[in-house]
């Protein structure tokens, strides 16, 4: 009888530990990444009263099993659910990353500042130092570094992951290197055809990625199919002038060395007189007034023929004429006359014709249908699909720019109701962004890809990578040792971690971010065990009760 209280006392403990069990799984039923466990019995010593014998074979007796009587219960084992993953549960958080595991349970990796500890809760946070963190204890998670040689992640032993260390704050500037041009350009469009053209402008970038911009005008040559490009001047970001053609003193910073050749090209041609002059067609004579009655003015050979402002082009003898009075010159040629190293001017019968070393480029295109055929020296029959902005040749240091080539090969010419839509872009005409060029980029955000890639993004366009979080796979990972705070750490019979990891793609297995692992533990599994424990607690008890009672009947024996 005092075996049976005995037995039932080890059962009465053993039960009480699968109810802590129990208890534990229940309370952290919603703890992230949590992994449920559950108690194995199995029976203790047994108290032999009879050996086993053999059968014999002289008396023809069978053998006998042996006697015993069971001693208790006690607790064989304390397995761990740690293969079976938990529900996933959105919360938008990017740092939030849940393992998805194909064929291998993986785990991350974390540091607490003395050994390696091991998690599935992927609840993370960049901390004040900028690394990435867990958010419930501050344990660094740690992964792979990038190769500052090659820019690849270099899988060597795992180190805490500081994505938003001072280096990786920005992304470096790229100075510009392609433009391009497209769009349609209108014979009739009437900026096209004004002294001043069709303005366009290209912002582009140095090498330290401060930004300028580029005044081009494009006009009309009066014959179809052709017109010009020409750099009016180029500015800094804050609108004051960085370099200007008209006013710049050295010879190699010339506007023939930057943008364009130099050739005697027609600027202007004029086939009518002004309001208030007359010309007489019969007589090849010019006159003041509106009719040949008029006093009559001839043309003088001036020697500054620059100015095209200077009266003495023509002159009735009591009074002399400028270009701009008797055929309406516009400022904008007036300012190119004076700008040109050589000008030539010349009315024959009536009219008006001016030339002048110009630096320009000669945009062609078909008569027939309009489309582009090439751009290059305005007399040159030479022409390609682009032109060099020589932007190395300016600045206070030679590697401050690269030359930008620019490519025109994106324009048409068609009636578009006198309305030209041409625009200047940076970037290859293939794709747009090669040779674009970029300021210094300030860091926007960071995200972590299902490799465990950790990129960041930059104000400027660029993406770079940070890192990549690695990790852990055990041959037994049920054998690992739960230490609390969501973390484990390696066994005996876990097997060790080799302190490099593994990417979790390697199996086909995932991350997920913006996700996190709910706790496995299955309440209707965890209530009905409760309810078999409770009833085993019940019966336990009821041994030692009844065994009391046996006791008692014996000591009632002596009455």
């Amino acid at each position: 009888m005092m075996r049976s209280m005995y037995s039932a006392v080890s059962g009465l403990k053993t039960h009480q530990t699968k109810m802590d069990v129990i208890g534990n799984n229940i309370a952290n039923v919603n703890t992230v990444a949590f992994k449920s466990s559950s108690v194995v019995f199995q029976d203790v010593l047994y108290q032999m009263t009879s050996n086993a014998s053999g059968a014999n074979a002289a008396t023809g007796t069978g053998g006998v099993n042996a006697k015993q009587i069971g001693l208790g219960v006690t607790t064989g084992a304390t397995n761990l659910s740690i293969t079976t993953s938990g529900a996933a549960e959105t919360t938008g958080r990017a740092f939030d990353i849940r393992l998805s595991d194909k064929s291998t349970t993986n785990f991350f990796v974390v540091n607490n500042g003395s050994e390696n500890l091991f998690t599935r809760a992927g609840s993370f946070y960049v901390d004040g130092a900028g690394n990435l963190c867990m958010t419930s204890t501050g344990y660094t998670v740690m992964g792979w570094q990038v190769d500052p040689t090659t820019g690849n992640i270099k899988k060597d032993t795992v180190s805490a992951l500081r994505v938003m260390q001072t280096s990786n704050l920005t992304s470096a500037p790229e100075a510009t290197t392609q433009a391009n041009v497209s769009g349609i350009i209108d014979k009739n469009d009437k900026d096209v055809l004004s002294d001043n053209g069709l303005v366009k402008t290209l912002t582009f970038f140095d090498n330290l990625g401060y930004s300028y911009t580029a005044r081009f005008a494009m006009k009309s040559t009066g014959t179809d199919g052709k017109y010009t490009v020409e750099l009016e001047k180029i500015l800094n970001s804050d609108g004051t002038t960085f370099y200007d053609p008209a006013t710049e003193t050295d010879p190699t910073k010339s506007l023939d060395n930057i943008f364009g050749v130099s050739s005697n090209a027609t600027i202007g041609t004029y086939t009518s007189v002004q309001s208030g002059f007359y010309y007489d067609s019969a007589t090849d004579s010019l006159h003041v007034g509106n009719n040949a009655q008029g006093t009559k003015i001839t043309w003088k050979n001036v020697t500054d023929k620059k100015d095209a402002d200077y009266p003495g082009y023509f002159t009735d003898n009591t009074k002399n004429y400028s270009l701009k009075e008797v055929y309406g010159v516009g400022d904008g040629i007036i300012n190119q006359m004076k700008n040109s190293k050589n000008v030539g001017v010349d009315v024959t019968k009536g009219v008006l014709t001016i030339k002048a070393d110009v630096t320009d480029y000669g945009i062609d295109f078909s008569t027939k249908d309009g489309t582009f055929t090439g751009v290059g020296a305005r007399t040159s029959n030479n022409k390609t699909n682009s032109v060099t902005l020589n932007m190395s040749k300016l600045g206070n240091n030679p590697t401050q720019f690269d030359d930008i080539t620019i490519d025109f090969s994106g324009l048409k010419d068609a009636d578009n109701g006198g309305k030209s839509t041409a625009v200047m872009s940076t970037g290859s005409i293939d794709d747009g962004v090669t040779g674009k060029g970029k300021k210094l980029g300030a860091m926007i955000g960071i995200s972590i890809d299902n490799n465990g890639l950790i990129t960041g993004t930059y104000d400027n366009g660029n993406t770079e990578t940070l890192g990549q979080i690695a990790v852990a796979q055990f041959a037994n990972a049920s054998g690992l040792e739960k230490v609390g705070e969501n973390c484990y750490r390696t066994t005996l019979n876990s097997g060790e971690f080799d302190g490099i990891g593994v990417e979790i793609s390697a199996d086909g297995s995932s991350m997920t971010s913006g996700e996190l692992e709910m706790s496995n533990v299955d309440l209707s599994t965890e209530f009905t065990q409760m309810i078999i424990t409770q009833r085993g607690f019940q019966a336990n008890s009821r041994i030692i009760t009844t065994s009391d009672t046996l006791l008692e009947e014996l000591v009632n024996l002596k009455r």
